[in-house]
């Protein structure tokens, strides 16, 4: 690799049944990616294996699809090792995933492990509102907290 290159960035987004704020922050990033010309790499998981296979949230689509985002390709999956050296990021949405991603972390791994919201200037140690049993307005809450940690991971990459 030349020096001064950085690798192209490989983001994880991490919650806890991978149906709600993982798929919205990745559906985020890869607008904001797209939007600044910037090649990325994304994907979500859950820690948890509670809805492996299924579709985020009917709410999570929605929400996405009101800022032009489709979402619906994704499908939720568990947090596995070989995530830890698969990608240069693993971003939690909240503290108890990102002391479980540490926990379960191999020897081997590579990834920088850290809470999304650290991306974000004044909202360092912050978690990602969890909407699951609220209605469409915490869907749009919580598409306005991963869509502006979106926009901060786009700018700290291409710098």
């Amino acid at each position: 690799m030349a020096i001064g290159v950085m690798p192209k960035p490989r983001v994880l987004f991490v919650c806890l049944g991978n149906i709600c704020r993982s798929p919205l922050a990745e559906g985020a990033f890869r607008q904001a990616a797209s939007d600044a010309g910037l090649e990325a790499g994304a994907d979500s998981a859950g820690t948890a294996n509670y809805h492996v296979g299924k579709l985020p949230d009917e709410r999570s689509i929605a929400a996405a699809r009101e800022h032009g985002v489709d979402i619906t390709a994704q499908r939720a999956r568990q947090l596995a090792a070989a995530d830890y050296t698969r990608f240069t990021h693993i971003f939690a949405l909240d503290e108890d995933n990102l002391a479980d991603i540490r926990a379960r972390a191999p020897k081997d791994a590579t990834a920088e492990i850290a809470l999304l919201m650290d991306a974000v200037p004044g909202q360092e140690g912050e978690a990602v509102a969890d909407p699951y049993y609220g209605g469409p307005e915490g869907f749009q809450q919580t598409w306005r907290e991963v869509r502006m940690a979106a926009e901060a991971l786009v700018a700290r990459f291409t710098r």
